[in-house]
């Protein structure tokens, strides 16, 4: 069974997490998992990485040396999970690194666009010890998708049921759908922000990185017409495929709402309030539109652990199994990390593993790029 360890840093900008587990030969199906790590943000990376989402000075030298920085804390992050298995670089085929995005403009500009991730995967293989596969977007932007979501296939071959319409909600800095139907194609897009607003909203008025369990939204109360406002921004309508990320929500989008409605001024705990009701209000619409009949809705990510998130949803769509994927097998916090283990799987055997009908791209394509590791002097 090929061994594989996956690396995500995602748009919460929180921290790094890894998994190092075993695939079956044939399918590629994730079987043990050895181990499981994180790593939080050091706070000044965090803050370079976020300043880069927008133009600023001497962005093209600061941008190299932060992704080297993240390498770093990657590598740390490897020989962590090896220890904790037990294994050595040598046992392992590969490692899937996701790297950290700064900008998402697919099909912007010429008809291509890009999708930038800081990694460095030479870097990261020659301090690894371990092959190391990255740029998991490029291949599909370049046939003419949007690069994103990357996850819909993995959770295909996770969660889907025979005979039964189910669909996977990662809950990120962005929120994003899978849907699996019983009796058609996988399909997936970006839904809207989730942790991301959320995150800075507790940040800018707490001073904590995340509202743990949602407390502080719990306690306020939703502000209809700022919920309405934010409801009303125009990538919530467009069809799939779509994705977004920090080039659209971010804290500049949040502000002129707030100013628009006259919320500049409310209560903490009723914006944050508003902005879980947003990811819950939104998430529930879509899954109505593209999956009607879904009976089952599983939540992985940071958000699985919003309990009060988790109770809008539930508000929101009643008759429906929710759960996190802790229900199927894999704990919450490791399905994003598990996935690029799988995908650097699927490159090494030069699998495809991407859905055209996910990014509307031409066709499926083999994803990223293969930095080998280092060999020992004969």
């Amino acid at each position: 069974m090929p061994v594989c360890i996956g690396l995500m840093s995602g748009t919460s900008l929180d921290g790094v997490d890894g998994v190092l587990a075993a695939f079956d030969d044939a399918t590629l199906r994730p079987g043990r998992v050895y181990a499981h790590a994180h790593i939080a943000m050091p706070a000044a990376l965090a803050q370079e990485l976020l300043a880069l989402n927008h133009r600023g000075d001497d962005e093209l030298h600061r941008a190299a040396l932060a992704a080297n920085a993240l390498m770093q804390l990657y590598a740390e992050l490897v020989a962590r999970l090896l220890d904790a298995a037990g294994l050595a670089a040598g046992d392992v085929l590969a490692l899937g690194a996701h790297g950290q995005t700064v900008r998402h403009r697919p099909l912007a500009f010429d008809g291509v666009g890009y999708s930038l991730q800081l990694v460095n995967g030479a870097l990261l293989a020659e301090r690894s010890g371990i092959t190391t596969v990255c740029d998991f977007r490029s291949a599909d932007l370049a046939a003419g998708g949007q690069g994103a979501p990357l996850v819909p296939a993995f959770h295909a071959a996770c969660f889907a049921q025979p005979g039964l319409d189910v669909a996977v909600l990662n809950l990120g800095g962005i929120a994003n759908l899978t849907l699996l139907p019983a009796g058609g194609a996988v399909s997936g897009f970006d839904v809207g922000p989730a942790n991301l607003l959320m995150d800075l909203w507790s940040l800018r008025c707490s001073g904590r990185p995340y509202d743990a369990d949602g407390a502080l939204a719990a306690s306020g109360q939703v502000l209809p017409g700022l919920l309405a406002e934010l409801l009303a921004e125009p990538f919530f309508a467009l069809a799939p495929p779509r994705s977004t990320g920090r080039d659209l929500f971010d804290a500049a989008w949040l502000d002129a709402r707030l100013q628009r409605t006259g919320c500049a001024a409310a209560a903490a705990a009723d914006v944050m309030a508003t902005l879980a009701e947003l990811t819950a209000a939104s998430v529930a619409e879509a899954l109505r539109a593209h999956l009607p009949a879904a009976r089952r809705l599983r939540v992985c990510g940071g958000g699985a652990f919003n309990g009060h998130l988790l109770a809008r949803l539930r508000q929101r769509l009643p008759g429906i199994d929710l759960d996190t994927t802790a229900a199927a097998g894999i704990a919450p916090d490791q399905v994003e990390a598990l996935a690029f283990a799988w995908l650097a799987a699927c490159r090494m055997q030069g699998r495809s593993a991407s859905l055209a009908a996910v990014t509307g791209a031409r066709a499926a394509r083999v994803l990223g790029a293969v930095y080998a590791a280092p060999r020992a002097p004969s």
